[in-house]
């Protein structure tokens, strides 16, 4: 599995020959990209309705945008996309190589952060190269991404317990979401071994020293490695 981070939550993920790009924003300073540079994937995830998720879903022609049925009824309708797939929390769909499960985040969603709209429940997916069972799978590999989301009791619960997911791109820049000490406890309840950093530095209000997250995991006795990748670089997730 071939993780890219593209800044903020934009991930460019690889599952065998199916590739997935989770929450195009690529107006944000880690990223020296436009969306014309990336190359097309076959599904566009959508965690929720937010404009710093949603800015650049309707530039990638041919491929499927995935959400909440409110979030792909919304990007049919105002952004021109032909091909959706609306699911929900707790669904899991076989998105070609990959098992893409919509989870919980504790957030809000208002399409386009605005007032007027909702986008139903904000989410996070889990992604794996396998269907996921209540039996313990040491040969699949899970990529948790969880949105935008507080902390919540689901990821020790849940998500560590059942889903086992071996690495997590979780938001830590505070003030929207949490921030590096609940991120790192998080971590801890979810049992993985990688930890992404994201949603941080991309204006004022989610300014942060990434380097208190990574002290922040060391203290939560989390044994997760925490890897702050560069703008537009990636990970193999073995």
């Amino acid at each position: 599995m071939e993780l890219t981070w593209h800044g903020h939550s934009t991930w460019y993920v690889t599952v065998g020959d199916t590739s997935l790009l989770i929450d195009p924003f690529f107006d944000n300073p880690a990223t020296s990209l436009d969306p014309s540079d990336v190359e097309t994937p076959d599904y566009v995830l959508l965690t929720h309705g937010h404009a710093d998720h949603i800015a650049h879903a309707g530039e990638f022609d041919g491929a499927t945008v995935v959400g909440t049925p409110e979030l792909t009824g919304y990007v049919e309708a105002e952004m021109g996309v032909d091909d959706t797939i609306g699911m929900n929390i707790g669904g899991t769909v076989e998105l070609g190589d990959a098992f893409v499960t919509m989870v919980r985040a504790d957030h809000t969603n208002g399409i386009n952060t605005g007032y007027e709209h909702e986008a139903g429940m904000p989410g996070g997916y889990m992604i794996s190269d396998t269907v996921p069972t209540q039996e313990s799978d040491d040969e699949s590999t899970t990529f948790y991404h969880a949105g935008d989301t507080g902390l919540m009791t689901d990821m020790r619960e849940i998500f560590g317990a059942y889903f086992e997911p071996d690495a997590a791109a979780l938001p830590v820049g505070d003030h929207y979401t949490m921030g590096p000490w609940q991120g790192a406890v998080a971590a801890d309840w979810l049992g993985v071994d990688h930890v992404f950093p994201m949603h941080y530095n991309t204006f004022p209000a989610i300014e942060i020293d990434v380097r208190d997250f990574e002290r922040e995991v060391k203290a939560a006795g989390s044994q997760a490695e925490v890897h702050a990748l560069d703008g537009d670089a990636s990970f193999t997730l073995e």
